[in-house]
């Protein structure tokens, strides 16, 4: 019986574990894929403070020899359910089962991706799903945004300010987003739109140089040179083996606000998998710290 079971071996996760060993209590990091969570796949990471220039894989690396060093346990295995006893939680993984007093949701989210052949590869080499954070690298070169809402047109916004072209391209006839959004982008010069058009392919040796487009109106395929692009069609939440003990959105987020407290008793939620305005690892690791002191309180309560 552990004092706490994380559930995400990411930044939020990770810092929770930290916070908890340091309150001395027995902590369990379950963690699906990757120890360090989406920011491993981040070449370069500029705005975490203390740190002017470090590879997410090297900051996940230290997040997690740093939860180690102070006692926390990791095991790798895909939750599938989570059971609120009287007196207790169990966490029900593929390959085992884990009992905690309490429990911290630190599952993430996912950048949904375009689900072209190699766009895995040209993640960091022309490939972004984050313009606050990879922006800066594309200053004076000509990108492109995937996506037609709020969240492709506020990053449209961003980019438009230092590169030299922004091309908006958009699956519909038109934008979804805010119609604020969409006439600022209009009068500034730089910027342009793409509608009724998705992406194939994704074209390059190491580095992405081109897209071919297929405009869905005229049935045409055109090539489309570009240095990179900006993926914004939205996140995709991983909460469904928690939705019994926590309450979710209407889009698959766990409802739980700054004191990431959820509506079960012990049970809290830190980091992208919850309801919040921002996504980005700072945020997600005060999270973890706000997330593992309520599960400190809550432990001392019921031991």
């Amino acid at each position: 019986m552990y004092d706490i079971v994380i559930i995400g071996a990411g930044p939020a996760g990770l810092t929770a574990a930290i916070y908890a060993r340091r309150a001395n209590k027995s902590v369990l990091i379950l963690e699906k894929e990757s120890f360090g969570g989406q920011i491993t796949y981040s070449p370069k990471v500029e705005n975490y403070p203390g740190f002017p220039e470090i590879s997410g894989a090297e900051l996940g690396e230290k997040l997690v020899d740093q939860a180690l060093n102070l006692g926390a346990e990791i095991e790798l295995d895909t939750v599938v359910e989570v059971r609120n006893m009287p007196s207790f939680k169990i966490v029900r993984g593929e390959h085992g089962e884990y009992q905690g007093l309490s429990v911290i949701v630190a599952a993430g989210s996912r950048h949904r991706q375009l689900g072209l052949p190699r766009e895995n590869e040209f993640i960091g080499n022309g490939v972004s799903y984050c313009a606050l954070c990879d922006g800066a690298f594309y200053k004076d070169r000509k990108i492109a945004v995937i996506g037609g809402g709020n969240t492709a047109l506020q990053d449209a916004v961003l980019l438009s300010d230092t590169c030299s072209h922004v091309t908006v391209i958009q699956n519909l006839a038109y934008c979804t987003g805010e119609q604020r959004l969409q006439e600022i982008l209009k009068s500034r010069p730089n910027v342009d739109f793409i509608y009724n058009t998705v992406v194939d392919e994704l074209e390059g040796d190491t580095e992405l140089s081109s897209l071919m487009l297929h405009d869905t109106e005229n049935n045409k395929t055109f090539r489309f040179p570009v240095d990179g692009i900006f993926v914004a069609i939205g996140q995709q939440p991983e909460n469904a083996p928690f939705k019994s003990v926590c309450k979710l959105d209407d889009y698959g987020y766990i409802t739980a606000g700054e004191t990431t407290i959820t509506g079960t008793d012990g049970i809290f939620a830190a980091g992208d998998c919850r309801t919040k305005t921002v996504r980005q690892v700072v945020t997600a690791s005060g999270d973890g710290a706000s997330a593992a002191l309520a599960a400190c309180r809550y432990v001392d309560s019921v031991k």
